[in-house]
């Protein structure tokens, strides 16, 4: 006979958010059982035992957003973001819960609006096993993008999700390029610090929910470089966009197009283990690359939300985008969302390309088994012509890690280029006239785990000569102290110009406020693109002020 106080096993419908992308909800078929919780597209297909994933609740941590009805599961190497379609969270919410006793009470009530009698036993606090954290409400909920997500609601019917048990692609081999001497540095002034010290696990569950890019962080979390220059990395491979814009055939050149949006996730690979400074509100940073062919300028245009904006021009393209990344701490699993578009345009054929970015998740954020991974589609249009589209879908498949998928589609939908790989070790096509290697990650430079796993294009990137210093603006992130004191590997004077150069920042935002003033951006504008978006576009001042006047003829901010 079934203990009293022992949940039995419970079922019923939740909403799932959708992986492939990363929008709106459908519709799944959950079961509790003995603290295992598994789910299907419906009851159907879970009597039939096809199962599209499973995950123990007894190692997950749970945040809940009783406003929203949000229920976030994050076992490390799962993570499940569900909502209950009735108040039920309200209900409990002075009742601290397991997390499998809390699901146990979402699907019973669930069960009950469908005309099922279940009974259900709360135990007390004593009795609790796991803990249960309540997320932020405000924070949770405070984002547009979140909000617009509600509309993406769909049936049982959906087929966007794959099981997460399939998935085959062969692998690349191994890799063929070799280190191309720049005559720029190849390490850094220090190695990385050890920051097994810090109190990680005490900031992150004390933000679970929470945006992290408004939480200050130790400098030891910290790699020498901002987002600005991480922006700046996605153009290692712009070689790529060079030989799109000499490929007359548009399908072909659009999988040129692909394999250069899919190379900017490859730095990824080795950076789990430390998070890159947030620029500070007007701050700048110029990458001029004479051996690749383009001139690179960016911005800080906003500080809440934190928005990067950057362009880059060439004899072959340019590139633009402006992001905002929305980056959440779920218990053991840290998302970074972004969200803004990439353009690149090809001068020979005017074609205007632009594509959204998938979510990064790191997984086991508190151990050392630490690992990256990117999920959703990216979607790839040029505006300027109908005649192809792409799709790249970034595979969350378990025993397949880092592989992607990607099609080149007509007019009428129907294919005609297949491609993929593994956004790690390269990109293969098979439906070009010869089975080729699109694209292969250039080889790692030597002790690069020492240098915080850096590119040889990211150790380059923060570099700073004597005949670069006097032709910078002195918003340029290389002279920012803080990040310059941590590349030479002192941590302490680090953490303590880090807070000053933040302290400014909330100064000058106060003088702002008490004038009714705003903060306008010195080399981009806000407009509106043809679909009504806001967007940051290059005004065309930077290069002109550079090469004529020079910064240090005209007024500029002081950041730090």
């Amino acid at each position: 006979m079934q203990d009293a106080n022992t949940p039995g096993i419970c079922e019923g419908y939740l909403m799932k958010r959708r992986k492939w992308p990363l929008k709106g909800w459908h519709k799944r078929y959950f079961v509790v059982d003995k603290g295992i919780l598994r789910y299907s597209k419906n009851q159907h297909d879970f009597s039939k035992g096809k199962m599209h994933g499973a995950l123990d609740v007894s190692l997950a941590v749970m945040s809940v957003n009783k406003k929203a009805r949000h229920i976030d599961l994050d076992a490390g190497d799962i993570l499940y973001h569900m909502k209950v379609s009735c108040c039920i969270l309200l209900q409990y919410d002075a009742i601290k819960l397991t997390v499998s006793d809390y699901l146990h009470v979402c699907l019973c009530f669930t069960q009950s609006g469908s005309g099922r009698s279940l009974s259900f036993h709360a135990p007390s606090v004593a009795d609790s096993g796991a803990e249960y954290f309540d997320a932020c409400d405000e924070l949770m909920c405070a984002s547009s993008s979140e909000m617009s997500d509600e509309s993406g609601l769909s049936d049982g019917s959906s087929n966007s999700e794959p099981d997460e048990a399939h998935g085959y692609l062969s692998k690349a081999p191994a890799k063929l390029n070799s280190i191309k001497n720049t005559g720029r540095r190849t390490t850094l002034p220090a190695v990385c610090p050890d920051n097994s010290h810090v109190g990680l696990m005490t900031i992150l569950y004390n933000n679970i929910g929470k945006d992290l890019s408004r939480v200050s962080m130790p400098a030891a979390l910290n790699e020498p470089v901002c987002l600005l220059q991480r922006l700046c990395e996605e153009l290692e491979y712009s070689d790529l966009l060079d030989t799109a814009n000499h490929t007359d055939d548009p399908y072909q050149r659009m999988v040129y197009i692909a394999a250069f949006a899919i190379s900017g996730y490859a730095t990824a690979q080795y950076r789990n283990r430390y998070k890159p400074f947030n620029p500070v509100l007007g701050e700048t940073f110029e990458c001029i690359r004479e051996d690749r062919g383009f001139r690179y300028i960016s911005e800080q245009v906003s500080h809440h939300p934190p928005i990067s904006a950057c362009h880059a021009e060439s004899n072959n393209f340019n590139f633009w985008q402006d992001q905002r990344w929305k980056n959440k701490f779920w218990g053991k699993s840290l998302e970074i969302m972004p969200t803004g578009m990439v353009n690149v345009t090809l001068k020979n054929y005017g074609d205007h390309y632009e594509w959204n970015k998938v979510v990064t998740c790191i997984h086991n954020v508190l151990s050392q088994q630490r690992y990256l991974e990117h999920y959703g589609e990216v979607i790839i249009r040029n505006l300027k012509s109908s005649v192809c589209t792409c799709k790249i879908t970034f595979v969350k498949v378990y025993g397949s890690k880092n592989e992607v998928q990607g099609q080149v589609l007509d007019e009428t939908d129907n294919i005609v280029h297949r491609f993929g790989g593994f956004w790690h070790e390269g990109i293969f096509c098979d439906t070009l006239p010869n089975l080729q290697c699109i694209w292969k990650p250039n080889p790692q430079p030597k002790n690069y785990m020492t240098y915080y796993g850096f590119s040889s294009f990211a150790m380059e990137m923060n570099e700073l000569t004597p005949d670069l210093k006097p032709l910078l603006p002195p918003t340029d992130t290389r002279l920012r102290p803080d990040q310059r004191l941590l590349e030479e590997g002192k941590i302490e004077e680090t953490d303590k110009k880090k807070d000053e150069v933040e302290e400014k920042q909330r100064e000058r935002r106060k003088i702002l406020a008490k004038r009714g003033e705003e903060h306008i951006p010195r080399f981009f504008r806000k407009t509106l693109d043809a679909a009504g978006k806001e967007v940051w576009l290059y005004n065309g001042t930077y290069w002109k002020i550079r090469d004529n006047a020079g910064f240090v003829n005209v007024k500029n901010l002081e950041l730090w």
